[in-house]
Order: C-alpha cells, then sequence, then structure tokens
C-alpha cells in the first residue's frame, strides 16, 4: 500500500465511525419533537421486522408532535403496537389515518442520563478513531517492512494519520457538545 492508499483508507473508516455517531446522535430525545426519535424503530409487519421509515412517512408538524403516515393504512395498528413496545416512554394516539406522538417535556433527571448516555456515545465514537489510528499506523510500519515506504514516507504518513485523528475526534466532541445543548435547553 502507498502512503496516499493508507491515507485514505484511514480517513474513510474515521468518517464511517463520525457517521455512525451522527446516527446515534439523532436517535437521542431532545426537548423537541424530531422524526429521528422514531426511525430506527423497527416493527412488526408482514411477518418480519422492518423499519418504519420503510412503511410510512414520519415528520414532526409542532415542535412537540410526531405524526407517522402509513403507505398501507392496514399497518397502522402494528405500527402502533411497534412504538409502545419500543421502550421510548411514548403513547401513541391512532385516529384511523395516522398516528400522532405527542412528546413530553424532559425532566432534569432525564436530561442528565440522556447527557451522560451521549458522553458514552462520543466515547465510542473516539475509540473508534484511535482503533482506526492505530490500523494507519501498523499499514505504514508493514510498508516500509514490505519496501513499499521510505523510512520518511512511513514519519509523514504517521504524522497524516495524527492529524486526521485529532480532526475527527474533535467533530465527535463538536457534535456531542451540540447535542448536549439542545438536550439542556428548556
Amino acid at each position: 500500500m502507498t502512503s496516499d492508499e493508507i491515507l485514505l483508507d484511514t480517513e474513510e473508516r474515521m468518517e464511517k465511525a463520525i457517521a455512525v455517531l451522527k446516527n446515534s446522535l439523532s436517535g437521542i430525545r431532545t426537548g423537541r419533537a424530531n422524526p429521528g426519535l422514531v426511525d430506527t424503530l423497527r416493527v412488526e409487519v408482514y411477518g418480519s421486522p422492518t423499519p418504519i421509515k420503510a412503511i410510512a412517512s414520519v415528520s414532526c408538524p409542532e415542535p412537540t408532535q410526531i405524526v407517522v403516515r402509513p403507505f398501507d393504512p392496514g399497518t397502522l395498528k402494528d405500527i402502533e403496537k411497534g412504538i409502545q413496545a419500543s421502550g421510548l416512554g411514548f403513547n401513541p394516539q391512532n385516529d384511523g389515518r395516522l398516528i400522532r406522538i405527542n412528546v413530553p417535556p424532559l425532566s432534569t433527571e432525564s436530561r442528565r442520563k440522556l447527557v451522560a448516555r451521549i458522553k458514552e456515545l462520543t466515547e465510542e465514537a473516539k475509540v473508534s478513531i484511535r482503533n482506526v489510528r492505530r490500523d494507519g499506523n501498523k499499514a505504514a510500519e508493514q510498508g516500509e517492512k514490505d519496501k513499499e515506504l521510505t523510512e520518511d514516507e512511513r514519519d509523514s504518513a504517521k504524522e497524516e494519520i495524527q492529524e486526521l485523528t485529532k480532526k475527527y475526534e474533535a467533530s465527535a466532541t463538536n457534535r456531542a457538545a451540540s447535542t448536549e445543548r439542545e438536550v439542556m435547553e428548556d
């Protein structure tokens, strides 16, 4: 592998770690309604667990309400059961055509727990980024052993991998801080 290939692979993998963090944070409940709160739900429909966004459109017409409009009205009851069984603490209201979910305000205790969860998710992302750094450094070392890279190229690649690590860790920290602010807002 050339140093460019090593760096490209490292950057792609770090980008994926940030994407996973972003997806996880979108499912965290802030004080406002957000389609991301139910996007990851899987509902038992047609005999198999199906993501809710594959069988219904999810929107937020108001800051405290999520509306789920199924593509097939026959799946309404299944979606309602799935939301109730999800453990999210929502009480869906079925009016025969769509499901309304009122998002209650968070208590201070709930907010603290969510902030702790955000910190956990961020730390997992940072650990993942550091693991990618380790793999990139190993690849650079191996490239030098295999005579594909010179010592200078190896050292340069390691420095660039460290810069990427700093950049992506800062990105993870910034995303977490932004989500924490949203959770702590009243």
